[in-house]
């Protein structure tokens, strides 16, 4: 996934700024409807095929609801802007917009998303960041050419209790992961979202639908695929293939750590019977050596890498099965109109 590096994450200072943290979780977010369109028209004027797109969310938390009442994006730059400060940059525009009275507390940040490949490393560590400052963090997934079908996807993700736990102690070995008991389904929680617009909004809303043409009303009833079906099995292949070469250094890695063992077996009991010999000859001991220096053991592969990419995989699968619900049901619809003309 495309992404600029250390873009999404801001520093203490920055974040600390926002004030002390709840002990109650966040159950539920409330975003405004300007939010959304904030959001949207960002990757409109920013955002190219899997070109990503990032901003800053502001608000308030109330209870144990999360209210986003306004964002501003992360500006697009190259490498050759090396004198960029984008930790500055944030801090003057919360303090520009706390001088004209508007919300300006941090509370998450935002990304799109191209065909729904977003569970990577660089997510993790962002979310990390702003989770560990801000315990209400959140980030907004929005995804567009799902959108651009005719149904709004925006979804809110945070990190479990468990997977912070492990990214604090930074133990990522297969046996750090075992004891925590952490798999895919773990890393990351969904948080319901509810949009929320003025009495003024919803009526505009109403008369555009009331004045839309009959032709826009059935074009969510359209039985071409188009390719979207096919680039998530093409993305979902691609990850497959991720993942069988991961179980392929895995497997590596325990074959050698299992012939090192036997090395070390045959070594020690080869000195324990050499010891035996020279104690009847009555020599001395051979000289104790570290073993761990003579037998260092292999390095393990990340086993991070391959939940992120089991995230990925479950992902995908989600999306191709949305998909093809909504493709079978309009083609049923279809065949009973057909059979009753």
């Amino acid at each position: 996934m495309a992404s600029r590096k250390e873009s999404s994450s801001v520093s203490s200072t920055a974040m600390a700024s926002t004030g002390g943290t709840l002990d109650s979780p966040v159950k539920q977010i409330q975003i405004e409807g300007l939010v959304v369109l904030k959001i949207i028209k960002h990757y409109q004027e920013e955002g190219q095929g899997s070109e990503v797109v990032q901003g800053v969310l502001l608000g308030l938390v109330v209870d144990d609801r999360l209210e986003i009442t306004n964002c501003f994006p992360f500006p697009q730059h190259t490498e050759d802007d090396a004198d960029f400060d984008e930790v500055q940059y944030q801090m003057e525009m919360m303090r520009s917009l706390r001088h004209v009275n508007i919300d300006h507390l941090h509370v998450g940040w935002y990304q799109s998303t191209y065909y729904g490949s977003f569970v990577s490393r660089a997510l993790l560590d962002s979310q990390f960041s702003y989770q560990h400052a801000i315990e209400e963090s959140v980030v907004l997934i929005y995804d567009p050419i799902k959108t651009a079908q005719g149904s709004l996807s925006l979804k809110a993700y945070r990190l479990t209790p468990k997977l912070m736990e492990i990214c604090k102690e930074k133990d990522f070995t297969p046996e750090g992961l075992k004891k925590a008991n952490i798999g895919f389904e773990h890393m990351f929680e969904e948080v319901p979202i509810v949009i929320k617009n003025s009495h003024l909004i919803s009526v505009l809303m109403w008369e555009l639908e009331d004045k839309s043409t009959v032709a826009d009303k059935h074009e969510l009833l359209n039985l071409s695929s188009s390719n979207h079906l096919e680039k998530s099995l093409q993305l979902l292949m691609d990850r497959v293939d991720d993942m069988s070469q991961d179980i392929v250094k895995y497997n590596t890695y325990s074959r050698n750590l299992s012939k090192q063992q036997q090395q070390k077996h045959q070594y020690l009991q080869r000195r324990q019977q050499e010891n035996a010999q020279r104690q009847s000859r009555g020599e001395p001991p051979l000289p104790e050596e570290d073993i761990t220096k003579m037998f260092k053991p292999p390095q393990p592969p990340p086993r991070m890498d391959t939940l992120l990419i089991a995230g990925q995989i479950n992902n995908y699968c989600q999306n191709v099965k949305e998909f093809t619900s909504q493709n079978l049901g309009k083609l049923f619809m279809a065949e009973a109109l057909q059979g009753h003309t």
